[in-house]
């Protein structure tokens, strides 16, 4: 059986958890999220203020889903209860974000502003040089924030580009120079 599944995860005060056929809804002060679930292969039994999930059956199949679905009701739970948070860092001579309603306005060095539109239930923010995505559901915050960095990726020369915030960029050197050459 998965490692991962064999721990509970904890339901806080005010989180409900039900399955309604194929689909886990969780609900919490952030709101409701829901995900599908392998119903086949996996068995979800809460017990007091924790939710267990065991496998339907001896398959790998099954252990495999049992670990997964063990993780996204921990990310369910986390995101009603609080928010995700991702932060991206842009660097680079005039590059310039900002929030417009919904839209992520963007000057990253192209001849026209790139405008992204934030899914439902993701809040942006900008301060200085830094790009927060806000949101109870990890999937879409990181998605939507991967999408950000895809605009202009950070280049190994100068480093200029867009960043997640700690991400380490390896450097490469440049051109040599003149130096040592027709000797």
């Amino acid at each position: 059986m998965s490692r991962i599944a064999k721990v509970p995860v904890e339901l806080p005060s005010g989180v409900e958890l039900r399955v309604e056929g194929s689909t886990l809804l969780v609900k919490g002060p952030n709101g409701e999220l829901s995900t599908s679930i392998p119903i086949k292969l996996v068995k979800i039994e809460t017990v007091g203020k924790e939710v267990v999930v065991k496998p339907a059956n001896k398959t790998p199949e099954a252990s495999a889903a049992s670990g997964l679905t063990r993780t996204l009701i921990a990310n369910l739970v986390k995101g009603v209860t609080e928010e995700f948070i991702k932060e991206l860092e842009f660097k680079g001579v005039g590059y310039r974000a900002a929030v417009e309603g919904n839209n992520l306005k963007l000057s990253v060095g192209y001849s026209h502003p790139v405008v992204l539109e934030a899914p439902k239930g993701i809040s942006l923010e900008v301060k200085k040089n830094v790009i927060s995505v806000k949101g109870a559901d990890l999937q879409a915050v990181g998605q939507f924030a991967a999408n950000i960095r895809a605009t202009r990726p950070p280049e190994p020369y100068k480093g200029k580009g867009i960043k997640y915030v700690g991400e380490v960029i390896r450097r490469k050197a440049g051109k040599a120079g003149k130096a040592g050459e027709g000797a």
